[in-house]
């Protein structure tokens, strides 16, 4: 079954040098946009993440030092990735915990304003996982009837999760061929980050998931105790949490 779009959709993967967000850089990117009218595009970059690749890393994707001192850092690549996800919509397999922050550092450290307000995020493996539960090449396995070879390569992966997501909604009556459904019902707790730093609670105010403020209005925290954006600011949180938090901090300070 084709995708229902009302705007191109960009499915991508990362391999990168570890999985921490804040700290950790892209290797290798891989991205097919899908259009509405159903044409394709598909790019794959190799990335200098300009930091040693752990060797325990390595094992995983099979991406050494040596393959990637030559080529272009994430900085330089990071127009051409911006130009082509931009007005998109984004997908991926575990990319709302995962891939989806790490892009947001990589694009904000490349000074690109990265904002997932406008932008709906459909992981496909949310949907496997709250259908079937299981690993993507089980899940190609499972729905494509397919093995999944060269998996952890950033195209094969990419090209593998978009089969599945179209398998899904052949599988699957209950689930809506259309994007912004699929956002909503691949979306796991709605943060106010990326990160899960900033959550909402139940009348949709930004509150803190963590440390000594967890439950507390983010706005609340600021004006009692401004000392704590400071800390955080210079502390080791994304970037794109740090984002919210400016913009969040600078409304408050408007309404006053």
């Amino acid at each position: 079954m084709d995708l229902k779009l009302h705007r191109p959709i960009c499915f991508f993967d990362l391999e990168t040098t570890g999985i921490k967000i804040a700290k950790d850089r892209i290797v290798e990117i891989s991205i097919l946009k899908i259009h509405p009218n159903q044409n394709k595009e598909s790019y794959t970059w190799r990335v200098n993440p300009e930091m040693p690749i752990p060797q325990e890393t390595t094992a995983v994707h099979g991406i050494k030092d040596e393959d990637v001192v030559n080529e272009p850092t994430f900085k330089e690549l990071a127009p051409k990735v911006n130009q082509l996800i931009e007005g998109c919509d984004l997908a991926g397999y575990n990319s709302n915990r995962f891939d989806i922050p790490l892009l947001a550092e990589e694009m904000m450290r490349a000074d690109i304003d990265f904002d997932m307000k406008k932008v709906q995020a459909v992981d496909v493996q949310t949907i496997f996982h709250k259908k079937e539960k299981r690993t993507l090449e089980a899940a190609y396995k499972f729905y494509c009837q397919k093995d999944l070879t060269n998996a952890h390569s950033a195209e094969a992966d990419t090209l593998a999760t978009y089969e599945v997501l179209k398998s899904q909604l052949d599988f699957y009556d209950d689930l809506e061929n259309d994007t912004k459904w699929l956002a909503e019902f691949s979306a796991h707790k709605k943060f106010a980050d990326l990160a899960g730093f900033i959550t909402y609670n139940k009348k949709g105010e930004e509150v803190f998931s963590f440390g000594k403020h967890k439950g507390k209005k983010v706005e609340d925290v600021l004006e009692k105790e401004p000392g704590y954006f400071g800390w955080i600011q210079n502390a080791d949180f994304p970037l794109y949490t740090k984002k919210v938090l400016t913009r969040i901090k600078l409304r408050k300070l408007a309404t006053k």
